[in-house]
This record gives structure tokens, C-alpha cells and sequence, in this order.
């Protein structure tokens, strides 16, 4: 595990909203997750008993332990170092406090790239709040929960579950006619080995972006935004993000000239870990920290 690690907020970035009912946290700070395993679904806690420790406890089938230790692992970016990023966030008057106020926090990965494109595209054009509206109202409408320690956890819809549903019971959840076709363009690719994960994972970010983008309804935002949560490309920054905006405005002051730009270079290949400071200044912002 690379240190310093803090599980809280790296669960606060992966989750953005506390109405997030994939990606749980009980009242005593575990995290609760259900995952895809072989032949049912696996539930999953992680707790950090100490700093440099991570405990990781499966409800499922033995068989699925050793891809779902795996998975977590991945998902919670436990051997992540970010010596780019700290090194060049202490240059950053606007961005230092932020930086050192949320040391530990490590890059999350969404657990398959299905996932993250659907994130990416649901949120699409519109505000944090009415898109993770949306996406709660899909998730519920395509799934029961299961309960763990009071809380109702919600699966994420597989490829197979969404490809299954009727147009009335997206277009129910808010869900635009022109995303549920990019979201069905999308599973029909990932469904039919047409994309995948390798082929991303092989290509320099420039060139996976390019791939995404040939997707109809999948633009360059949406690409960058699929590379970061769902590949954890740190050198990927979506740009032209109206949350970014407003979040460095209230950070470093309406009157202060914030050069994103010259941020960006300085915070080189880990410059993606600015969008997810961001977002925890604005988590902060509104008391969900």
C-alpha cells in the first residue's frame, strides 16, 4: 500500500454524491460495494483499521476471492504514488492547502469500463445533481437492492441487464432517447468484443480518446472522462467541465486569475488528480466530508 492512504476520501471521489447508492458508506465508515462474480454477486466491505491498512472482507463465492481482492485493489488505487502531483501542487498558491488538506486520497477506478462509460455519458451536459438523479432512478429501476448493516446496496446494471430493458423504463428514468442510443452503441461494442478494455489499456491516452470518440455520442470530454475513472489515466484532464470551472473559482477567488493551463503543466503526467481535488473541495464545500 503506498502511504499516506486515506480510504475515506477516496471513496468520496469514486462515490461524488452521498445519494450514491452503487458505492455505499455505513454510519461506523466502511465501505460496502456489491461486485459481478462468477455465478452470483459478491458483497464486498473495506475498512481502514489503521493508517497503512486495509481491511477487505467478501460475502460470495470462494472461487471469486481472488479476482475481487484484486478488484478492490484496483478500484481503490491502493499502490498509487502521486509524487507528480504533490511535487507540483506545492508550487500552486491556490492549490497547496487544498493539496495537503487532502493528502491520501488515491485515484479510484470504476470496476469495469461498462461502468465508467455509463457514467461518462449520463452525465453528459448536465448538472451534477440532475444526472446522478437520473443515474439513481436507472440503477433502481434495473435492479433489487440487497441489504447490508441497514443500508440498501444496489448493483450496478450489467451490460446483459441494460441491453434487456425496455426503452419506457429508461426514458422513465430521465434518461434523453440520444443517450440510451449512445448507452446501447456502447454495450453493443463492449457486448460484442468490438471494444474492450485492452485495446484502451494498450494505446497512449491520445490515441485510446480517439478510440472512444469513434462511438457515436461519445465526444472528447466524455473519452477523457471514461480514461480517468474508468482506465485511471492521470495524465487525462477533462476539460471544458462546467463543475471544474465554478470549483476553481470558489477555490482560489473570483478576483484571483487561476491559469489552468500553467497548473496543468506543472502537475504533468498526474494532472488528472486537480479534477478529483475539485470535486472534494466542492464534497467539502457542501458538509459531505
Amino acid at each position: 500500500m503506498a502511504t499516506p492512504y486515506r480510504l475515506d476520501l477516496t471513496v468520496a471521489v469514486l462515490r461524488r454524491f452521498s445519494t450514491n447508492i452503487v458505492d455505499v458508506v455505513a454510519p461506523d465508515g466502511t465501505y460496502a460495494r456489491v461486485l459481478g462474480g462468477a455465478q452470483r454477486p459478491v458483497l464486498v466491505t473495506v475498512r481502514q483499521p489503521e493508517p497503512a491498512t486495509l481491511a477487505v472482507r467478501t460475502d460470495g463465492d470462494a472461487g471469486d476471492d481472488e479476482r475481487t481482492f484484486a478488484l478492490v485493489h484496483r478500484m481503490l488505487g491502493v499502490d498509487r504514488t502521486l509524487a507528480h502531483f504533490d511535487a507540483g501542487a506545492g508550487t500552486i498558491p491556490w492549490l497547496r492547502a487544498l493539496a495537503r488538506r487532502m493528502r491520501g486520497v488515491k485515484p479510484p477506478r470504476y470496476p469495469t469500463l461498462w461502468e465508467a462509460c455509463v457514467n461518462a455519458i449520463v452525465f453528459q451536459q448536465l448538472s451534477l445533481l440532475a444526472a446522478s438523479s437520473i443515474l439513481r432512478r436507472m440503477i433502481v429501476a434495473l435492479g433489487a437492492p440487497r441489504q447490508f448493516a441497514g443500508l440498501a446496496l444496489h448493483a450496478f446494471p450489467t451490460i446483459d441487464t441494460f441491453a434487456g430493458a425496455s426503452e419506457a423504463a429508461l426514458r422513465g428514468a430521465g434518461l434523453s432517447a440520444g443517450k440510451v442510443a449512445t448507452l446501447r452503441r456502447v454495450a453493443d461494442a463492449l457486448g460484442s468484443g468490438a471494444l474492450d478494455e485492452a485495446m484502451l489499456e494498450e494505446r497512449p491516452s491520445s490515441a485510446a480518446a480517439g478510440l472512444l470518440c469513434e462511438i457515436k455520442g461519445v465526444g472528447p470530454w466524455t473519452a477523457a472522462v471514461i480514461l480517468l475513472r474508468g482506465l485511471g489515466r492521470l495524465d487525462v484532464f477533462p476539460a471544458n467541465d462546467s463543475g471544474v470551472a465554478r470549483s476553481l473559482t470558489a477555490l482560489a477567488g473570483a478576483d484571483l486569475d487561476v491559469d489552468v493551463t500553467a497548473a496543468l503543466e506543472l502537475l504533468g503526467c498526474e494532472r488528472g488528480m486537480l479534477y478529483y481535488h475539485l470535486l472534494l473541495a466542492r464534497l467539502a464545500a457542501r458538509g459531505e466530508l
